[in-house]
């Protein structure tokens, strides 16, 4: 059984503000929010709080791109009935998007037990903040980088998919895993990171959406929220979340992707040594 551990207020608006600032960041928001919680707090916000918050970043994700998504889900309903629309690239990209979502939904689901508990170890959090960090450098650095939006391919969506679904393993990044995957496939960074945002929303609404059953469960692991902190750290994420994802966008125009690939690697090797030395615990 697990010991009831109150959440307060200030560990509500840090938690979320980390939330906010690394969901759309390919430094893994569920990673930080693991060592945040564990350094300064001493216990783990945990999977179900992290999950739910994550309903504020992602709607953030649907107010920036609300004319995208309207537009696509307009096209794929309209796409039923009439062939022409069926050719379009629109009504293919949000095809890609429902097919990419499907592995990270099946794998959430079987594996809801070991994702809340023993993923959440620092050591692995760690060691995939190195390794993933790493993998985003080389695609970076060999990703070819010549394919826009208008050439995103089936094969794309499945891979970028794939890729998402890695970050059930805190530390990984979701954002993190479907971009090394897109410049990888050869899409420039733009389209990289904007099919990754669109990618999250059915994944990340899901899973946030399932995780509202455990949050308040007081047998379940993590610091335990009130409703009213939670409501609040969700439109906390939210705000900061929508401010990040212009940010990034504007910065993945110009700049590499190496920033977050010497951050990942500096947090990751900073946790082994506070680890090491039991300052933190995994």
């Amino acid at each position: 059984m697990w010991e009831w551990v109150s959440l307060t207020w200030l560990q509500a608006v840090v938690l979320a503000v980390v939330q906010g600032l690394t969901e759309f960041l390919p430094v893994s928001s569920s990673g930080h929010l693991r060592i945040v919680s564990q350094l300064f707090f001493g216990a783990d916000a945990g999977a179900s709080f992290t999950a739910v918050t994550q309903l504020g970043t992602e709607l953030a994700v649907v107010i920036y791109f609300f004319g995208d998504i309207a537009r696509l889900v307009t096209t794929w309903f309209r796409g039923f009935g009439d062939a022409a629309v069926r050719r379009t690239q629109d009504y293919r990209l949000a095809w890609y998007v429902i097919v990419g979502s499907i592995p990270i939904g099946i794998l959430g689901f079987f594996f809801q037990d070991l994702i809340r508990g023993a993923l959440r170890s620092l050591w692995i959090t760690a060691t995939t903040l190195i390794v993933f960090g790493l993998l985003l450098g080389l695609a970076e650095h060999y990703g070819r980088q010549v394919r826009t939006q208008q050439q995103l391919q089936l094969r794309d969506g499945v891979l970028m998919g794939l890729a998402q679904s890695l970050a059930l393993v805190p530390g990984v990044s979701r954002s993190g895993g479907t971009i090394t995957a897109g410049l990888a496939l050869g899409l420039d960074r733009p389209t990289a990171v904007r099919f990754s945002f669109l990618l999250a929303i059915p994944a990340v609404f899901g899973a946030g959406l399932l995780e509202l059953q455990h949050v308040f469960d007081a047998a379940g692991p993590g610091l335990q929220p009130s409703v009213a902190q939670m409501v609040v750290a969700t439109v906390l994420a939210g705000l900061v979340g929508y401010a990040c994802i212009a940010w990034l966008l504007h910065y993945v125009q110009r700049h590499s992707v190496h920033l977050f690939v010497w951050w990942r690697v500096v947090v990751g090797l900073l946790v082994y040594a506070l680890l090491g030395f039991g300052v933190m615990h995994p």
